[in-house]
């Protein structure tokens, strides 16, 4: 009779044991984050300007090359330059990125001229503020700037 208890309570415990793993293995279906498109529309200022890993920023404040008075505004799919200094493009145009959601190019074309000029873009959130990075070599192979802007407004 202990034995019909004790095998009686073993099977009590293996189908619980049983139940327990069955309502414990539920797949969940969990959907995929969309991510949003990068918007640019507005005025970035420069925040830091790099030659070749150098920093810019003290060495240049003159009349002709200020970077705390550059600015370039982004509106639809246009751009412009507010006080120029040596950047990637020298006139205001028209922008496009390689892919609205995951950029990794920004494309730059100026009023009036027949080619576009691409360079490596970056979108990164630094310390809560979303940073616009931009690195490109204007004519010279040698020099690489790299210019991180941050939106204004």
């Amino acid at each position: 009779m202990k034995k019909l208890q004790k095998l009686k309570i073993v099977n009590i415990l293996l189908f619980l044991l049983v139940l327990l793993i069955w309502t414990g293995c539920k797949t969940e279906n969990i959907k995929p984050v969309t991510e949003s498109v990068k918007d640019l529309t507005g005025t970035w200022k420069i925040v830091n300007a790099n030659r070749n890993g150098k920093s810019l920023l003290p060495l240049v404040d003159s009349n002709y090359i200020n970077f705390n008075k550059f600015n370039i505004v982004f509106k639809d799919d246009s751009y412009t330059l507010v006080n120029p200094l040596p950047f990637i493009v020298s006139q205001n145009g028209t922008y496009s990125l390689d892919n609205p959601q995951y950029p990794f190019t920004i494309t730059f074309k100026q009023t009036g001229a027949t080619t576009s000029v691409s360079t490596a873009f970056n979108y990164p959130i630094v310390n809560g503020v979303r940073i616009l990075t931009l690195v490109f070599s204007p004519g010279c192979p040698q020099n690489t700037y790299s210019y991180s802007l941050q939106k204004v407004n």
